[in-house]
């Protein structure tokens, strides 16, 4: 099968497309990445057909970030300022990787990516879709934290119907936004259809929800024919997956270490983040790994102990079964990594997904949520040692971590997309 595979955003959004590419081609299959250019060189050396879909990602652009996580404004400004002026753009890239050579048996599409579904009415193409973290099915059953409205999530328990409340608030904020696709689906000559941000995102055929049943439950609101899979993880830098040697060294010499870390598209609206966690380890008297990524600025301004290693990036995989604790954004890709490795986590998330994550790892008992707002060293010092003094955070996370390793993420997707060709390659021919 010839299948292409596309979404826009960060590495937390890519990653899992890769794992899942890489899985199919060790079936026989021949999948196709149509993502952002920027990404060219992490997917070429790993064999994979490249198609690039517009809109580029610059990744050195720190006020495209802050403009992005921001708390209040970010998800409509990245929709609204970003995507959607790039759209055509987006849809012309698409069909052209849809197509060329040969036409696609299938596409898998992340929500991001709003052009895929047009693309697939316009060319018959199957197609299912993913979706990343419980967020994004704005269920009435399990609601989200809202990041413009966190205060509702603390009356979700508690009154009757917010569920519900919070669901039609979503929709009733964001009603303008999807201006732009509706605008195209009639200059394609399609019908309006339904509200992309909630509903025509999700494939009627399948809906990957690639992430842990720890995470988020089926609820009855969810779309038909969704399916649990379990994370689907990567993250090699082009296929090494080896830790920096001088970062190996540090941590063969010492106690496991805390680990800051803001993925790989918050680190770009850092602010003092790396400088307040160095402090708040050296008011510890721990041992702490910064992964400051490529931009200089975000070394801590002060001289740093022997006791404190920086690093651009390391694999997580790696990483975090090395560490004591991991302080990090609530990025869902850096979450499921925490979980895996069964270690406590201190969370400062910014938007998007990321109150959400937040929250539910709160729930879980495998983490403490601290508030970017409230981010000084004397306070992550001391959540950190509640953390860590408390023996049921640890204990929580290893039992979380025993309960995934019967998870197959990647597999189980996999499974899943060649059984949609199969009935869909028999439906073609009963007609």
């Amino acid at each position: 099968m010839r299948i292409v595979l596309s979404n826009i955003g960060t590495f937390g959004d890519i990653n899992p497309l890769i794992a899942i590419a890489l899985e199919l081609k060790q079936r026989g299959h021949h999948p196709v990445m149509a993502v952002p250019a920027l990404y060219k060189p992490k997917i070429a050396p790993l064999g994979l057909e490249f198609h690039p879909v517009r809109p580029d990602i610059d990744p050195e652009d720190k006020l495209q970030a802050e403009m992005i996580y921001d708390v209040r404004k970010g998800t409509e400004r990245g929709l609204r300022e970003f995507l959607f002026p790039a759209l055509r753009q987006t849809y012309d890239d698409l069909i052209h990787a849809a197509t060329t050579p040969v036409r696609a048996d299938l596409m898998l599409l992340g929500e991001l990516n709003y052009a895929g579904p047009l693309v697939a009415e316009m060319t018959g193409i199957p197609w299912a879709s993913y979706i990343l973290a419980p967020l994004s099915f704005f269920s009435a059953y399990d609601p989200p934290v809202l990041p413009m409205y966190p205060r509702l999530a603390r009356a979700d328990r508690a009154v009757p119907g917010m569920g519900r409340a919070i669901r039609r608030l979503a929709r009733l904020v964001s009603r303008k936004w999807p201006q732009p696709i509706y605008d195209l689906r009639r200059e394609l000559g399609l019908l309006r259809g339904s509200n992309p941000l909630f509903d025509a995102k999700h494939s009627p055929d399948l809906v990957l929800a690639l992430f842990s049943s720890v995470l988020g439950q089926e609820q009855p609101d969810w779309p038909a024919n969704t399916r649990i899979t379990g994370f689907c993880f990567y993250d090699s830098d082009a296929g090494n997956a080896a830790l920096p040697p001088h970062l190996e060294r540090f941590l063969a010499t010492g106690p496991a270490p805390l680990v800051f870390t803001l993925g790989s598209a918050a680190v770009l609206a850092a602010g003092r983040f790396y400088e307040y966690g160095a402090r708040a380890a050296e008011r510890l008297g721990m041992r702490a790994v910064l992964l400051i990524g490529p931009d200089p600025r975000n070394r801590p301004r002060h001289a740093l102990p022997d006791s404190i290693c920086v690093a651009e990036y390391a694999p997580y995989s790696a990483l975090f079964s090395r560490a004591s604790a991991i302080i990090h954004q609530g990025g869902v890709g850096t979450t499921a990594q925490c979980l895996r490795a069964g270690k406590p986590m201190l969370i400062m998330p910014y938007s998007h997904d990321q109150p959400d994550n937040a929250r539910r790892m709160r729930r879980l008992k495998v983490a403490r949520v601290l508030q970017k707002r409230y981010f000084t060293s004397l306070r992550v010092a001391k959540k950190l040692r509640g953390l860590l003094e408390k023996p049921l955070y640890a204990r929580r996370a290893e039992q979380i971590a025993r309960r995934m390793r019967g998870e197959n993420g990647v597999a189980t997707a996999c499974d899943a997309l060649e059984e949609l060709v199969r009935r869909k390659s028999g439906e073609s021919q009963t007609r």
